[in-house]
């Protein structure tokens, strides 16, 4: 038998394939790559944290000109390009002049180059890489008045003419063994590399000198290190390079930045007005969303592993190389814009009034209730996408093939995590209902955070990212179905932009500032701790209030008269999704509309009803 296939639908799969790989290839490299470009968490979590005001700010804004003046493909498929194009401009990014290593010129007996970090990898790699090099290196050092005496002596090779004893530094050129690496384990936590300084061999006779150094000449400072290697000098370089007041007045910063800005506006506005067009076009089967936003899950999946496994087989020793990835974000964002022109979308209902409709909303204890689940899933989700990989990095720097692990971080989350879930997103909500599935959501988040804080090999990241499919998959179904069931007619647009500014607004905005504060205060896996204790408060807490909401109607709902009673079943049925008298266990998209539809044509009266409908 040939397979029934639904054509109208293929255009929204399309889309949901095609935007997902397109953003895939960069979205999730973004807070490693300004790492890399040298900034702090605290700028990178600043950053996430207006990008996420500007989502909640545009979101809105694009669906109602959307609803009120019937835009919705012509402003869809703009912002697609606008999107495709910030993205691959930030390829262009200019390169920040990072500053020279500084390191310790110690001699005790011997002289010693010492270099302390709290990355233990750092050794292992520059052993690695060097393999018995000698590298020939300026050193450019503070000098105190008092050691000037012992500098100017033979050892130093300081001519007399640059003995300059009123000088505040000295410039020092020597060899230094890469291979024979010393190690010396502080108190703080921290290790210093002991790199030992080799005395040129037409000096050794400056070395039997009596006027040379001995074994009580003891000094201690600070020098910059060139030894004219990339390599070396990022792999001693402070991270960050950048200080958090300086960043803001770097060019290089701002065009980063401006097209980060940009390129979120566009995917604000994408994702939005994408949904609502996909539930106009399901109509009464609203319940098939989850099969259509499965792809864009398949579409991240595959591109985000290629990616990783690019950015890795192209970049050298010093630095990832992006470039691939940004050029393939503008090929897959052209062909996503010639997909979204074969939508067929008209909307057939106009609200005479969107901001009053929807405005009333906010009347429902419910709905309420939803807003501030959102945040919280929000604050969650800030987290993960901002700061998972940061963390990884920082488990270990040793791992050459880090992007690479990224990408099947990736992948996980999208075949084994969101895919299942989107695909069967109907079934559960019709079987556990929104609210419970609310609170598993909350539960989730809470279980995967603990995880992380547990992690010290960041392979092991890779069965925790099963959990996407109930921190993402199962929470996005909820939300976008949700809202779309509750948005009185003609709304619909806004109602999803309102959703989306609540969740990533204030949500991602406010996890975004946080987390960049606590990674940088109490580091990666004490942040991920205390996300994870605060989630299963928050899931006590959700649970708890809704039991208390649904026996307190309950009993509200025992007291009316059994007419009155048989004449609204529909609106007590989603105002009280686990009451005795619903029609289906919760809102459920695929039984809720066709009861309203069939129940005596009072559809119309029921969507007017709107703070009962949450």
């Amino acid at each position: 038998m040939r397979p029934n296939i639904n054509k109208d639908l293929l255009p929204i799969k399309a889309h949901y394939f095609l935007f997902n790989a397109g953003t895939a290839p960069v979205v999730p490299f973004m807070p490693t790559l300004a790492k890399q470009l040298g900034y702090s968490s605290i700028v990178v979590g600043t950053m996430y944290t207006i990008l996420a005001v500007i989502g909640m700010l545009t979101k809105p804004l694009v669906g109602f000109l959307s609803d009120r003046y019937q835009r919705h493909r012509m402003l869809f498929i703009s912002c697609e390009i606008l999107t495709g194009l910030a993205f691959f401009l930030i390829t262009f990014t200019p390169g920040v002049q990072k500053p020279l290593p500084v390191v310790e010129l110690h001699h005790e007996s011997t002289t010693t180059v010492r270099y302390c970090s709290s990355d233990n990898c750092i050794s292992t790699n520059l052993k690695n890489h060097f393999q018995n090099q000698t590298l020939t290196c300026k050193l450019h050092c503070q000098i105190e008045p008092f050691i000037w005496n012992d500098m100017c002596k033979e050892c130093f090779q300081i001519k007399p003419e640059n003995c300059n004893r009123s000088s505040e530094y000295v410039d020092l050129i020597r060899d230094i063994n890469m291979n024979d690496i010393g190690m010396d384990q502080l108190t703080d936590g921290k290790t210093c590399m002991i790199f030992t300084v080799i005395q040129p061999a037409d000096d050794l006779e400056a070395l039997e000198s009596t006027d040379c150094l001995d074994n009580s000449t003891y000094f201690n400072t600070t020098c910059e290190l060139n030894c004219n290697n990339e390599y070396l000098h990022s792999q001693l370089a402070e991270s960050p390079v950048i200080s958090n007041s300086d960043a803001v007045s770097l060019y290089q910063f701002w065009w980063f930045f401006g097209m980060l800005t940009i390129s979120w506006i566009g995917m604000a506005a994408v994702v939005s007005i994408g949904d609502a067009i996909c539930f106009a076009i399901l109509g009464e089967r609203g319940h098939l969303y989850g099969k259509q936003r499965l792809y864009g899950s398949v579409g991240w999946g595959i591109f985000s592993i290629l990616a990783g496994i690019l950015v890795d087989s192209m970049s050298t020793d010093t630095e990832k190389d992006y470039t691939a990835v940004f050029w393939m974000t503008a090929i897959i964002m052209a062909l996503d814009v010639l997909a979204s022109i074969k939508l067929k979308h008209t909307q057939t209902h106009l609200s005479p009034n969107i901001l009053k409709d929807v405005g009333q909303m906010f009347l429902s204890m419910r709905c309420v209730i939803f807003f501030i689940w959102c945040v919280f899933i929000g604050l969650g989700t800030a987290l993960i996408w901002n700061f998972l990989f940061w963390h990884l990095e920082n488990l270990s720097s040793c791992q050459d093939s880090m992007k690479t692990l990224q990408g099947f971080v990736m992948a996980i989350q999208c075949f084994c995590g969101e895919l299942p879930f989107f695909f069967s997103s109907g079934w559960i909500l019709k079987k556990i209902g929104h609210i419970n599935a609310m609170s598993l959501v909350l539960f989730g988040f809470g279980v995967r955070f603990i995880l992380y804080s547990m992690l010290q090999d960041p392979w092991y990241v890779l069965p925790i990212e099963l959990l996407n499919g109930v921190t993402f998959g199962l929470f996005y179904a909820t939300m976008a179905s949700y809202a779309s069931i509750v948005a009185p007619p003609g709304t619909e647009t806004t109602m999803q932009g309102l959703v989306g500014a609540i969740f990533e607004g204030i949500g991602v905005s406010t996890g975004s500032f946080v987390g960049g504060l606590l990674f940088d205060s109490v580091g990666g896996g004490h942040t991920f701790e205390i996300f994870g204790v605060s989630f299963f408060i928050a899931f006590i807490v959700h649970f708890c209030i809704q039991k208390y909401l649904q026996r307190h109607q309950s009993a509200d709902t025992d007291g009316k008269q059994s007419s009155e009673q048989n004449s609204k079943d529909s609106i007590n049925h989603i105002n009280n999704p686990n009451s005795a008298t619903r029609l289906t266990k919760d809102i459920a998209p695929t039984d809720t509309v066709d009861k309203i539809q069939n129940d005596d044509n009072n559809s119309n009266k029921i969507f007017t009803s709107l703070p009962n409908k949450c």
